[in-house]
């Protein structure tokens, strides 16, 4: 087996992939010895699929998912700019890492022009977890599993699991996840709301292909804006939030996906969207 190079796994090949299916667009971490841990290599490899994906003007849904048994199980702690530095030294300063990689990454998936499926195969552990929560919709097999790790070295929950996990489940729960670190089952996530869908492993990807889909044949730009105003609506008042409502369908409403969506309800067919 040829050794890994910084880019490559174990076995020589990218340690992300991309794959076109149509308008969809399956990008999937590729380190599955690791559990698709990331490195910073790994980091960079999937910036720049995301940068394609959203520059491909045909790409209308992109699929996020990981190689093997596991989704993504966060940080490999012996990568450069992770490992804690040796008795004596200078500390490790994490913050470097996450203002570099986890931090753009994180904004990178919230701001994609198209929707994203995290598609979660298997376990999802600290920032994997996190990074998994910041797609728009989250499908896991049954046998997958979350895990809030951060704890359990030391550390707190980052790559937007602050501010994702309350907004999701509540303080509570929330609170329980990260401090206990405990594993959470993907039915039980589905039960509490932090995600989407939890379906059989035997359907797993037959689930997911028929959800991306229906997103691909959907307005994309309605889609994506629904998400901007949700999460803009976070921060803002009442009133605010119908403002930017009113000037978002503004927007939208003199957009070709619009003329073409109504006139398909009232000629009762099945609508043709193109906007993205």
């Amino acid at each position: 087996m040829p050794e890994a190079s910084p880019t490559t796994n174990p076995s020589g090949e990218p340690l992300v992939l991309q794959e076109r299916r149509g308008s969809v667009c399956i990008i999937t971490l590729n380190r599955s010895q690791a559990l698709n841990s990331f490195t910073q290599a790994m980091h960079r490899a999937l910036a720049s699929a995301l940068r394609a994906a959203a520059a491909d003007a045909d790409v209308r849904c992109v699929v996020l998912t990981g190689a093997g048994r596991g989704f993504c199980a966060g940080q490999d702690l012996a990568d450069e700019g992770a490992a804690p530095a040796p008795a004596g030294e200078e500390p490790t300063d994490l913050s470097v890492l996450i203002e570099r990689h986890y931090q753009p990454l994180c904004e990178q998936l919230r701001a994609m022009p198209v929707p994203v499926i995290a598609a979660v195969n298997g376990v999802a552990a600290g920032a994997g977890a996190n990074i998994a929560l910041c797609c728009d919709l989250v499908v896991a097999a049954e046998s997958a599993n979350f895990i809030q790790a951060f704890t359990k070295i030391g550390l707190l929950p980052d790559s937007g699991g602050t501010w994702l996990l309350p907004r999701l489940v509540g303080r509570q729960r929330a609170l329980g996840m990260a401090l206990l670190g405990d594993k959470l089952p993907a039915a039980e996530a589905e039960r509490i709301g932090l995600i989407w869908r939890c379906v059989p492993d035997t359907t797993f990807l037959a689930e997911v292909e028929i959800l991306a889909s229906r997103l691909v044949s959907m307005p994309t730009q309605a889609l994506v804006t629904t998400r901007r105003a949700m999460d803009a609506a976070q921060d803002l008042e009442f009133s605010a939030s119908l403002a930017l409502e009113a000037r978002e369908q503004k927007r939208l409403g003199s957009a070709h996906d619009y003329l073409e969506g109504v006139a398909a309800f009232m000629a009762k067919r099945a609508p043709a969207f193109s906007d993205r």
